[in-house]
Order: C-alpha cells, then structure tokens, then sequence
C-alpha cells in the first residue's frame, strides 16, 4: 500500500512552488510599480541615430527641453549617426530595460529590415513602442536655373518621359524618405531618372544648390530657407495633405500623380522590456508635450507637425509602415549592398 504521506507530500511540493512563484510575482509587481511612481530619479538618454541638425535632432532636442520640464530629470540627447540609423537603434536594443535609454526614429525603422541582409536587433521585437510624434514633409524641389524654370509636376513628368533617364534626383542616402520618395514616384509615373545618393541631406542639397542635380525630395526643414530664398523651386509635397509650412504648394497627389502619399514620421521607441507604467508616463510627458503652443511653434519652424498616439498605435503604424516598405523596396529592386 502506497503511503498517503508520501503521495501528500508530492502534491503538496508543486503548491508550495507555485505559491512561491505567485507571491515573487507579486512582490516584482509591487516593486515594478513603486520604482514606476518614483521615476525618473535620474536624467533620460534619448539616443538619436543621426547627425545633430536634421530634423530628428531637432524633434528630440525641442521635446527633451519640454520633457525635463515635467518630469523633472533633463533628458540628455545623444547623437549615434551611422548605418541608416543600425548603429543607434542597435545601442538602445542592448540598453537595460529601465525607462532610462530611449530613441528616436524615422522611417528607416520600417524600411531597414527590407535593405539590411544583417541587422543587430529585430525592430519589432527588440523595442517597446513608447509614442509618434511628429510627420516632416518631403517636398519635390528643383533648381530653377539647371532645369529652365519648371514650376509645375506635369512639366517634371513630361520632360522626363521625353528623355527618359536624362534628369537626376538626389537623396540622403540608399532607403531613405527622401531616396523612396523619388522611388515611389517613378513608380507610379512610369518615369526613369537617376538616382544620386549622397551621405546625408546637407551634401545633397549643396549640389541641388551648384547645380549638379536636378531634382530632390528633400525634407521641408532643409529646403524651405531655400525656397524661401528663391533659389529651389517647391513643386509639391509628398503626404496626404498640404503643409502648413508651404500651404500653397499643392500634394504630389493633388498636382497629378493620384494615390501618391510617402509620409515621413519620427516616433520613439524604448528596449523591450520597458516596464507598461514607466512608457506609459513617458507617453503621457510626450503628447502633453506636443499640445504646448511654444513646443508646436517650434515645430512649425522646421516645418514638423505634432502627431501623438498611444503605444499601441504606434505598433500598429510600424507594422504598416514595414510592410508598405516591403512591398515598395521588393518592387523597386532596392538594396544597399
């Protein structure tokens, strides 16, 4: 006969164990909320994954200073540029899961797993999606004097489908909004025009400007103080609705291409792992933040548009995002090797 302590015994071990596991998960529960009541205790790494003077930078710098405000630790910006962003986003996929190492990104989030046959983390899983934050418009610029004048996008279509691969578009760099701008364009216009990537907006630019290029996408942040200047020619802008830094300058869609919209967009993510309580606060610091009428001037300088949004639907919108990258990157036959 079996002996009924003994069988007591086994059965009672496992509910001990259980027991022990149900009460250390309320004890990290409970120790998870008191350290999200107190933070920040200390300042915040916001990590931005390219050069300081772009319009990420200024994003990140304009919300920090507003940030610091309200939560009472300054948060401190720091630049990683490198890799279309891998470097930075790979730094803050490997950071201690504490609220205190956070990022800022743009489309290359999406569109990075499509180009890259080798990446250091996995933009989904790697990364707490925290809030977006703003969209930047990329406007179809030219030199007026390289290209006699062209004012209008039927005038850009009709003199590239006359000399197919003549004219020149210029880019920050291989999968960048201002390179898949141009991709998606000629795509959809059934144009050829050859691409001229360059390290970064500034160099692009500079060339738009000596007359080396004749057309770009460029972020309106860059190119505004030139058309303003009179020396780019604004020839429409790539979202899905006119910007209020150029609102007489009609969409791509608007001007003749249907359907067109490429939206650029910056968003903030923190290391997988990120206790709910601590991004959640930092949600709430953000879109108070974007609500401010001295942060939304700001913006408007540099011709960004506050956006918001919970984590959730920032989940959401990347998942979109990477597979309409997908789709437009696989189409185009793009790579960056």
């Amino acid at each position: 006969m079996k002996n009924p302590f003994q069988t007591a015994g086994r059965v009672a071990a496992p509910a001990r164990r259980m027991a022990c596991i149900a009460l250390a998960a309320l004890a990290f529960g409970a120790a998870a909320n008191v350290s999200a009541q107190q933070y920040p205790e200390r300042p915040i790494r916001w990590v931005v994954p390219f050069p300081p003077g772009g319009a990420m930078d200024n994003i990140a710098r304009t919300l920090g200073d507003s940030m610091s405000a309200s939560l009472g630790q300054p948060f401190v910006i720091e630049n990683r540029p490198g890799a279309g962003g891998n470097i930075g986003a790979g730094l803050v996929a490997r950071a201690k899961p504490d609220g205190y190492t956070i990022m800022i990104v743009a489309n290359g989030m999406a569109v990075n797993p499509s180009l890259y046959k080798t990446m250091s983390y996995d933009p989904i899983a790697d990364f707490e999606p925290i809030s977006l934050l703003a969209v930047v418009p990329n406007v179809l610029v030219t030199n007026p004097k390289r290209t006699g004048g062209v004012k209008t996008l039927d005038e850009v279509i009709a003199k590239a489908k006359a000399e197919p691969g003549k004219y020149s578009y210029a880019s920050a760099g291989v999968g960048t909004s201002i390179h898949l701008a141009g991709e998606l364009f000629l795509s959809m216009t059934g144009t050829d025009m050859l691409h001229v990537p360059y390290k970064g907006s500034g160099p692009a630019v500079a060339d738009m400007l000596g007359g080396q290029v004749d057309y770009m996408f460029d972020s309106i942040t860059s190119a505004k103080p030139h058309i303003d200047s009179g020396k780019l020619t604004a020839i429409a802008v790539t979202t899905d609705k006119r910007s209020a830094a150029l609102p007489d300058v009609p969409t791509v869609a608007e001007a003749g291409v249907p359907g067109y919209v490429l939206t650029p967009w910056f968003a903030t993510f923190a290391p997988a792992g990120t206790p709910k309580p601590i991004i959640d606060k930092l949600n709430a610091a953000m879109r108070e933040s974007l609500a401010k009428p001295e942060v939304k001037a700001r913006l408007d300088a540099i011709g960004a548009e506050p956006i918001g949004g919970s984590p959730d639907e920032l989940r959401d919108y990347l998942a979109a995002e990477t597979a309409a990258g997908k789709k437009l990157i696989s189409e185009r036959g793009i790579s960056i090797d």
